[in-house]
C-alpha cells in the first residue's frame, strides 16, 4: 500500500486531531493567545480608517477569526479585519452610512463564494516565485512602517521598552520555548511599566474596548435596485483585495509550514466569513498577514484551534480583561512587530551572492513588486503590476528563442525553411520578415518540426507569409506541425484575415 502526505484537512477517517496532543494543544493555546492581544490595537486602528467605532472592528476581527477557523482552507491562518479592506470600504460609511457599509461587506463577501467557485484561486499558479518574494519583503517593510506612528512623538521611555522586549523575544527561546516568547515579552514589559508607574501609551489609548457580545441584525438600508449598485462597486473591490491577500497568505504558510491548502476552500470561506460578519455589523476583513507570522512563525501554532481561540481570546480580553488589557504598553505590541518584520523579509533575497547569481529580470519584478506595494500600501496591486511585469519580460526572453534557418536544394527548384521555437505573439511578429519573398524558387516549404503554435497570431503570421508567396505564384507547403499544432492551424488557417 503506497503512502503520501496528507493535507491537515484530508485526514483518514478515524483520525486524531493533533491539536489533542498536550504539547500541541499547549502551543496552539498560547500562541492564540499571543495573536488574540496583538489583533486588539491593530483592528481599533483599522476602525480608524474605516471611520467606524473601535468595537466594530474588534467584532470583525472576533467573527472572522471564529467562522474562518472553521470554513477556512489554510489551518492556522489568522483572518480579521485589515487596514486595505478597511480603505475600500470607507467611502460607504463616509458617504453613505454604517449601514451601506455593512451591506457592502456583506454582498462582497457573496462576491469572493461565487468568485472562489468559479475557480478564481487558481489564478495563483501564474503568480511567479519573484513577485511572492516580493510580496513577502513589501509586507514585511509595510509591517515596520505601520509601527513607526507609534515611535514618534512619544515618551522616551517607550524607546528603552521597546529595546527590552526585542531582547527578551531574542534570548528567551534560548531558556526553553513552552512558552512563546511575545507573550513573555508583552506580560513583563507591562508588569513594569504598571508596577513602575511610567507613563506610556497603552492599548487602552487607542479606543474604548467592548463591553458586551455583538448582536446579528440585517444592515440598515433600504433593498432597492439604488443601494445595490451604490454598494456592488465597492464591494467587488473589497472581495478581489480579500482574495487576492488571503490567498497570497495562505501560498505563504503553504510555503513556510510545508503543507498544502484548499486555495478554493479558502476563497469560499472567506466569503462567508465576511457575510456572518455584516450580519454581525462589522466591517468585513481578510488574512492577517502579520499576525499571521506571528502564530505560524514565531509562535508555531499549525491547527485550526489557534485561529479559533485567536478570536475568542479577543473577545474575552476585551469584556472580562479590558481593563487589564487596556494597560497593555503599546511599547510591547510594536517590538512583537517589529520582531515580526525580521522574521518575514527575506534576507536571502537582496543578499550579494544571490542578487549575482540571479537573471537581471528576476530581480526587477522582486524590486517593482515591493515599490508597488510600499507605494500604493496595496499588497494586491504590487502582486498585479509584479505577475504582469514577469509575463511581459517572459514573453520576450521566449520570444528570442525562435529562429528561422533557411536550405536551397541543389537543383534550386525548392527552398525548405526551419522554424524553431515557440510561436506566439511576440514572436510570431517578427517571422514574417524572414523569408525572402522575391528570390526564393517555385517551391517553399516551411518545417514546424522543432517549433509549436501557441495562439492566433501565429496562424495570421503563417497565414501572411503564405499569401505573400501566393501573390508571386508561389505555392507554399506547412509541415511538421504537432497535433495541437496542427488542430489549431486547420481551425483558424483562412478566417483571420483583416483585409488591406
Amino acid at each position: 500500500m503506497s503512502s503520501s502526505v496528507l493535507s491537515p484537512d484530508r485526514r483518514p477517517a478515524g483520525f486524531r486531531p493533533a491539536w489533542l496532543s498536550p504539547k500541541v494543544f499547549r502551543t496552539e493555546v498560547l500562541a492564540g493567545l499571543v495573536v488574540g492581544l496583538a489583533l486588539i490595537p491593530e483592528a481599533i486602528s483599522f476602525s480608524v480608517i474605516a471611520g467606524v467605532d473601535p468595537a466594530v472592528g474588534l467584532f470583525s476581527a472576533f467573527t472572522m477569526a471564529v467562522v474562518i477557523s472553521v470554513v477556512g482552507g489554510r489551518p492556522a491562518m489568522i483572518s480579521a479585519a485589515t487596514g486595505a479592506v478597511a480603505l475600500v470600504i470607507a467611502p460607504l460609511n463616509r458617504e453613505h452610512g454604517l449601514g451601506y457599509l455593512v451591506a457592502g461587506v456583506i454582498l462582497g463577501g457573496v462576491f469572493q463564494i461565487v468568485l472562489g467557485a468559479l475557480g478564481v484561486a487558481k489564478l495563483m499558479r501564474f503568480v511567479p516565485r519573484s513577485v511572492m518574494v516580493g510580496f513577502v519583503n513589501a509586507l514585511a517593510i509595510l509591517i515596520f512602517m505601520g509601527q513607526v506612528p507609534e515611535l514618534s512623538d512619544v515618551p522616551w521611555p517607550v524607546y528603552p521598552l521597546v529595546a527590552g522586549g526585542l531582547v527578551l523575544m531574542v534570548l528567551f527561546p534560548r531558556i526553553t520555548k513552552v512558552i512563546p516568547a511575545p507573550l513573555v515579552s508583552i506580560v513583563i514589559l507591562t508588569a513594569i511599566t504598571v508596577s513602575a508607574g511610567i507613563a506610556v501609551p497603552t492599548v487602552g489609548d487607542k479606543g474604548a474596548l467592548p463591553s458586551s457580545l455583538p448582536t446579528p441584525g440585517l444592515p440598515d438600508v433600504p433593498f432597492t435596485l439604488d443601494t445595490l449598485t451604490t454598494v456592488a462597486p465597492y464591494a467587488l473591490a473589497m472581495a478581489l483585495v480579500g482574495l487576492m491577500e488571503s490567498l497570497m497568505t495562505a501560498k505563504l504558510v503553504d510555503e513556510i509550514t510545508d503543507t498544502h491548502s484548499s486555495k478554493t476552500r479558502e476563497s469560499i470561506g472567506q466569503g462567508v466569513a465576511n457575510i456572518v460578519t455584516g450580519f454581525f455589523g462589522g466591517m468585513g476583513g481578510c488574512a492577517m498577514i502579520g499576525q499571521t507570522m506571528i502564530n505560524v512563525k514565531v509562535s508555531g501554532a499549525r491547527t485550526r484551534l489557534s485561529t479559533f481561540l485567536a478570536g475568542v481570546f479577543l473577545m474575552v480580553l476585551c469584556i472580562v480583561f479590558g481593563p487589564l488589557v487596556s494597560h497593555i504598553p503599546m511599547a510591547a505590541l510594536v517590538a512583537v512587530m517589529v520582531m515580526v518584520c525580521f522574521a518575514t523579509f527575506d534576507w536571502h533575497s537582496i543578499a550579494p551572492g544571490t542578487l549575482k547569481r540571479l537573471p537581471a529580470g528576476e530581480t526587477a519584478v522582486m524590486v517593482i513588486t515591493v515599490i508597488c506595494v510600499v507605494a500604493t500600501s496595496n499588497l494586491a496591486i504590487g502582486v498585479v503590476v509584479g505577475s504582469v511585469t514577469a509575463m511581459v519580460i517572459f514573453a520576450r526572453r521566449v520570444a528570442r528563442l525562435a529562429d528561422v534557418t533557411s536550405v536551397t536544394d541543389p537543383d534550386g527548384g525548392r527552398v525548405v525553411y526551419s522554424v524553431f521555437g515557440e510561436l506566439f505573439f511576440a514572436s510570431s511578429n517578427d517571422l514574417v520578415g524572414r523569408f525572402d519573398y522575391a528570390g526564393d524558387p517555385e517551391e517553399v516549404v516551411i518545417d514546424l518540426t522543432a517549433a509549436h503554435i501557441w495562439d492566433a497570431s501565429s496562424v495570421a503570421t503563417l497565414d501572411a507569409v503564405t499569401t505573400k508567396y501566393e501573390q508571386r505564384g508561389k505555392r507554399v507547403e506547412i509541415v511538421g506541425l504537432d497535433e495541437p499544432s496542427a488542430d489549431l492551424h486547420s481551425t483558424l488557417s483562412g478566417r483571420l484575415a483583416t483585409g488591406g
